[in-house]
């Protein structure tokens, strides 16, 4: 899978205000801001993107997804 393409599955499930995907192919990182994951713990979090590739994930088209996941308020105050 591409970058596009993952980013666009996820911006499809999930509303964010910011995305990045960076990768090699098999290992990405990603770096999502939404408000959905307002009262969401990490691992809340993780698997609500997680949730967004579904068979992707499972079928190891997508091997590893590093996820940093903020609310708005979070990345706000974040150093840029």
């Amino acid at each position: 899978m591409t970058a596009d393409q993952i980013r666009d599955m996820i911006a499809a499930s999930l509303l964010c205000e910011h995305i990045t995907l960076q990768g090699d192919g098999r290992h990405w990182f990603t770096t999502i801001v939404s408000a959905a994951f307002e009262g969401k713990r990490a691992i809340q979090r993780h698997q609500m993107v997680y949730a967004t590739l579904g068979e992707k994930m499972r079928t190891d088209e997508v091997h590893a997804l590093s996820i940093k996941a903020y609310t708005p308020a979070e990345w706000a105050v974040l150093p840029k």
